[in-house]
């Protein structure tokens, strides 16, 4: 770990200042928790000339219920308070668990929503100091020009990592984006592109600034697990996220979210195909299957890239059997 580099520090007033200050500066960087760039910047990975203060804005870590039963949640918000919300818990569930099980209490006590959403991608060849980066010959994510998972590949392979997207991902959730022109809405999918060094669609002026996740309904069952080295602190291997809706034990709709495996969370495919089917070891098999051809994790970990396939699969199968049987 190095010593900070020098950097000048802003705090804006509002987010559209601090979309106006990105905007002047190609080369600042956002910070609100500081749980994902503070390390970066202690390895020597970036090195900004200006730090934007998220921290002081105000609103920015607002919880709303909206007229029509949906959930608007500020960026800011942590995820302490995401995981300790009795309402939230009450009302999505998954949303909750996936805080509290995210790193360490100290850490959720700074993390935020918008930084797990937009946190960078992870690889065992680039999360490393600046040293050992360097007797490597760097790598495609930052400073070189071959990525070590896929030396033959024109990509970088790095993994997102965040424990919240799945979750949000499954359960339909929109993000909006503040720039200093106004402010505009997306599908929380369309933020993302599978590519881990250039994960996020953002433009450079832009800045998260809220989260809506639109009221589930009746009956809408929903959970997260994840797998990690250790059962605490760790960031995932994989991480699931289902939201589903069973009638007399028949599936209805079922969404599932992924994360650690690809370089983007991915919202699982052809789900539909196992609605109108009662929750048994056929559809379980039909849906670990989906999970196997869909994801595709990398020797990003020293975890076993077949490894984590697997895990993801598994998890997606005991979540909705446990989800089907509560």
């Amino acid at each position: 770990m190095h010593a900070l580099p020098e950097f000048t520090l802003r705090r804006p007033a509002d987010l559209a200042e601090a979309a106006g200050l990105l905007a002047a500066d190609p080369q600042a960087r956002l910070v609100a928790g500081g749980t994902d760039l503070l390390p970066n910047l202690r390895r020597g990975l970036e090195r900004p000339a200006t730090l934007i203060d998220l921290s002081g804005v105000g609103g920015f870590a607002g919880v709303e219920l909206a007229a029509d039963g949906a959930v608007l949640l500020g960026a800011g918000v942590t995820l302490a308070t995401i995981a300790g919300d009795p309402a939230l818990a009450a009302q999505l569930p998954a949303l909750a668990q996936a805080a509290a099980g995210a790193a360490a209490p100290t850490h959720r006590s700074a993390a935020t929503l918008g930084g797990n959403l937009c946190q960078d991608t992870r690889c065992i060849f680039y999360n490393q100091s600046e040293w050992w980066r360097a007797s490597n010959g760097y790598c495609l994510k930052r400073s070189g020009d071959t990525c070590h998972v896929a030396p033959q590949g024109a990509r970088c392979h790095a993994a997102f990592s965040g424990d919240l997207a799945p979750v949000l991902l499954a359960l339909g959730a929109q993000v909006q984006l503040q720039s200093a022109a106004g402010t505009r809405w997306l599908p929380l999918a369309d933020l993302y592109r599978d590519d881990g060094a250039a994960h996020l669609t953002l433009e450079r002026h832009e800045v998260l600034a809220r989260v809506r996740v639109p009221a589930p309904p009746p009956g809408l069952r929903s959970g997260y697990r994840k797998a990690r080295v250790r059962q605490a602190i760790d960031f995932p291997l994989a991480g699931v996220a289902l939201a589903v809706l069973l009638e007399g034990g028949v599936v209805r709709s079922l969404a599932v979210g992924l994360s650690g495996t690809n370089s983007r969370p991915l919202l699982l495919a052809g789900t539909g195909e196992l609605a109108g089917r009662a929750v048994d070891d056929e559809l379980l098999a039909r849906l670990g299957k989906l999970v196997q051809q869909q994801v595709s994790p990398m020797r990003s970990t020293a975890t076993p890239a077949n490894y984590r396939r697997q895990v993801a699969a598994a998890l997606a199968q005991r979540l909705l059997r446990d989800l089907a049987s509560d």
